[in-house]
């Protein structure tokens, strides 16, 4: 028989916290247990001491010093390291949180604070029927807790916040939490398509509906100049995927931003992806007001344009039925293309035929900036062939050897334009040894543009005009001048003033709100309205995000980091397709290094420093500055993880090797 002494010496006691669901006043309890009994065992005897008829089955074990959820019920106290001096908490794993949307909106969920974050966020996107969850996550506002409030309180009307709990109540009892009873039954299991359409699931979704323009007064409360720096502060508060929100210390009822992280927008199909498409455009529209991403003044107006077509057209139409929306069937269009070209007849797809790869050749102007001169453009004859322009001093000449030839692979195509002023010019950032060569090339006028900025961006990727999505791509370069055209389309009457019954400065920016009184900014948005006033909402929407995606800074997340070697801070730009090194006092690029380049990268975590190898025996390494490294590593993982998506996939994730390549091994 064990005595008194032995019984105290084999056993100790443990104090575990019990946390109530519905608010009421935690527990504590202390329990005498050994070292070899398993966490499953300790939560039994947790439950038979409280006594209390509850169902349990959502609680799990806490341990407050540690920072950690003791999820493996197999695991001893030992295993974990337990001892008397431990502090648990027997707490439930799903808990409220407060997330801002995309559209500045604020909705209420119960949400798993014990999954890893890329988990649930997947659990928060199926319950707002967003596809595609791998594309977004969860940032902290930069803000410090005291504005944070305030700002709450500034800007109430726009925070009205949706239950989401109570609005999915009906389908689990009063009061049952969003994770029982989510949306999977609407998913295929084998394609992972809907089942249905979302707009005929929810009905009238509060989600699908865009937000009304703010007053140009609380516009101008929210907006503030951000510099490069600034930038690399808001973009330092992504949440880890790798671990769970309580391990990063969000509490219930904790204030989060959800936001499209990976600027990398897969299969976005007006059918079935209301919502996705609604929060994007919101997305986009508060970058352009708040001028998070810089815009030409062409640019901003027909960004203006768009969302006053936008505005009217919510505030006007009957709630839509986006099941009618058109769907590309790629089969059928497969099936199409080969029963044309089996016929012999003309098909809008153009095979990629090694034999006859299509060339541009004209007479454009070229520019090279070089310093202390003020050389103007020059005539030459360029040849676009492959991937590479050559020019000549003339066409005559152009069957001998060229002046000089640009290889356009892993260059940066920027657009130069302004179709005011029938300026069509493209800068080509061209990749060389120690940085980047700049070369302007003007071209004449909006359908050579489109062809010769088509064929560059194909070249910068490594393909030819024989790829089939080069027409697409003009033709999107075309529609894209179209809409920034600030010139009515012929025959048509110039605008009426008094038709528009909304304040135009709601839709631009403040800072360019204040450089022209309103009668001149609503006659701009006007004319560049009609442009577009046939477009239907979704179609519009569509638009505004693909004029998004073109611009230069699109996408690109900045962070202040160290290169190895180097004695001053650079700003590191984070994109889809590569990494910018950026001169941090001109804020101008001096090398990019394409991912398709990348050989291997690895993080030395005692040091906090990132290395990346790439082809030619280029190699780079840099600690963070602005945040920690694992930032930076996760981006750069992520969107190699996103590159890896096809179209006949199904839509089940590969969590694993999202964790690989983003989780790295701390």
């Amino acid at each position: 028989m064990i005595t008194a002494a032995e019984y105290g010496n084999t056993s100790w006691e443990l104090s575990v916290q019990v946390d109530q669901r519905d608010g009421d006043e935690s527990m504590r309890f202390k329990l005498r247990v050994k070292g070899d009994l398993h966490i499953g065992g300790l939560m039994l005897k947790l439950v038979e001491k409280i006594k209390a008829p509850q169902d349990w089955s959502d609680h799990a074990l806490w341990w407050e010093q540690r920072g950690c959820w003791l999820l493996k019920t197999h695991w001893t106290l030992d295993k974990y390291g337990i001892q008397a001096d431990a502090d648990l908490r027997y707490t439930p794993q799903h808990k409220p949180l407060f997330l801002q949307l995309p559209n500045m909106k604020t909705v209420k969920m119960t949400v798993s604070y014990s999954s890893v974050v890329f988990k649930t966020v997947a659990e928060i996107c199926r319950a707002l029927n967003i596809r595609r969850s791998e594309e977004l996550s969860l940032l902290k506002s930069p803000d410090d807790p005291t504005k944070k409030k305030k700002k709450k309180e500034k800007n109430d009307f726009l925070d009205g916040v949706l239950d989401m709990d109570v609005l999915s109540g009906g389908s689990g009892g009063p009061g049952s939490p969003m994770y029982s009873k989510t949306m999977t039954a609407t998913y295929d299991p084998e394609n992972g398509m809907p089942v249905s359409a979302t707009s005929l699931w929810f009905g009238d979704n509060p989600l699908t509906a865009s937000q009304p323009n703010l007053p140009p007064a609380e516009l101008a409360k929210m907006y503030q100049p951000l510099s490069l720096v600034d930038k690399t502060v808001i973009n330092a508060g992504w949440l880890d995927s790798s671990r769970s929100l309580m391990e990063q210390g969000i509490q219930d009822d904790d204030r989060l931003l959800l936001r499209f992280k990976y600027h990398f927008f897969f299969d976005l199909n007006p059918k079935y992806d209301a919502v996705r498409i609604t929060q994007l455009y919101e997305q986009a529209r508060w970058s352009i007001l708040l001028e998070e991403i810089d815009c030409t003044e062409e640019e901003m107006l027909m960004f203006a344009s768009l969302q006053y077509h936008i505005c009217k057209l919510t505030l006007t139409s009957e709630p839509l039925d986006y099941s009618n929306e058109p769907e590309v069937d790629e089969v059928e269009a497969a099936l199409s293309n080969l029963e044309v070209t089996l016929e012999g007849g003309n098909t809008d797809r153009i095979l990629e035929d090694i034999t006859d790869i299509p060339e541009l050749a004209d007479s454009l102007r070229l520019f090279r900036p070089k310093r202390l001169t003020l050389r103007p453009y020059k005539e030459y004859w360029f040849v676009f062939k492959d991937t590479t322009i050559s020019y000549y001093k003339s066409k005559e000449t152009s069957s001998g050897e060229p002046l000089e030839q640009f290889h356009l692979r892993g260059c940066e195509v920027v657009p130069d334009v302004n179709v005011t002023d029938k300026k069509f010019g493209i800068k080509l950032m061209l990749p060389v040894a120690d940085g980047m060569n700049e070369v302007y090339i003007r071209c004449d006028n909006e359908t050579q543009y489109a062809k010769w900025k088509a064929a560059c961006i194909l070249a910068s990727k490594g393909k030819t005009m024989a790829y089939s999505s080069y027409r697409s791509e003009v033709k999107n370069i075309q529609s894209f001048l179209q809409m920034k055209s600030l010139a009515p389309p012929p025959g048509q009457a110039a605008p009426n003033l008094d038709a528009m019954d909304m304040n135009a400065e709601c839709f631009v920016s403040p800072r360019y709100a204040k450089k022209h009184k309103t009668k001149q900014l609503t006659t701009r948005i006007l004319e560049a309205h009609q442009n577009i006033a046939r477009l239907s909402l979704m179609e519009a929407k569509m638009r505004f995000i693909q004029a998004w995606q073109s611009l230069p800074e699109f996408g690109i997340k900045y962070y202040i980091v160290r290169f190895r070697g180097s004695k001053k801070d650079e700003i590191l730009g984070i994109s889809y397709n590569r990494l910018i090194r950026i001169d941090m006092s001109s804020g101008l690029p001096v090398t990019t290094w394409r991912f398709a380049n990348m050989k291997q990268w690895n993080v030395n975590w005692e040091i906090r420093q990132v290395a990346i190898e790439f082809d030619q025996n280029v190699s780079i390494a840099f600690s963070c500055v602005s945040c920690d490294c694992k930032v930076v590593h996760e981006y750069i993982g992520g969107y190699i993880f996103l590159s890896t998506r096809s179209k006949d996939q199904n839509e089940t994730l590969d969590e694993e090797l999202f964790h690989k390549l983003t989780g790295g091994q701390e």
